[in-house]
């Protein structure tokens, strides 16, 4: 059966049926692999986002006529460009999600680990993104 309220136990069911754990050795290994996958999204995070600034280019001033309308590159590379930030975007969310689930396993260890693991990994890789300001989407997860 499955907790509906956050306890604390070394038995904790990850994801998928057979990620189980029964054991101290075994919960401290799903709590590190937590801990690592989540400075893993901020790294991910981080690299998108400098993607992102490396390839986006200054947009000309918006025409007075057609002021909603911006005009795409139609360049091979920017193309290829928006492909990667797309994929990066991708993987990215889906770690985020897959973190998500972890949570929503309501096991205290596991949710200190991850927040934990995003706190240790926005302070490693992504402390210094100030001065990149990119907000896709107010979702903590995307």
């Amino acid at each position: 059966m499955m907790h509906m309220t956050l306890y604390w136990g070394k038995t904790v069911t990850l994801l998928i049926d057979s990620w189980k754990t029964n054991s101290w050795p075994s919960y401290l290994l799903t709590l590190l692999a937590c801990f690592l996958f989540s400075a893993f999204y901020q790294y991910m995070e981080d690299r998108r986002l400098q993607f992102k600034a490396i390839t986006s280019t200054p947009s000309a001033p918006a025409s007075t006529a057609a002021p909603l309308l911006v005009k795409l590159s139609g360049s091979r590379g920017g193309r290829l460009a928006r492909f990667v930030n797309a994929v990066l975007f991708g993987v990215n969310s889906a770690i985020g999600y897959l973190l998500m689930l972890s949570i929503m396993s309501y096991n205290g260890g596991v949710l200190l680990a991850i927040v934990l693991g995003l706190s240790v990994g926005y302070f490693v890789f992504r402390a210094g993104d100030e001065e990149i300001v990119a907000v896709d989407s107010p979702c903590a997860c995307a």
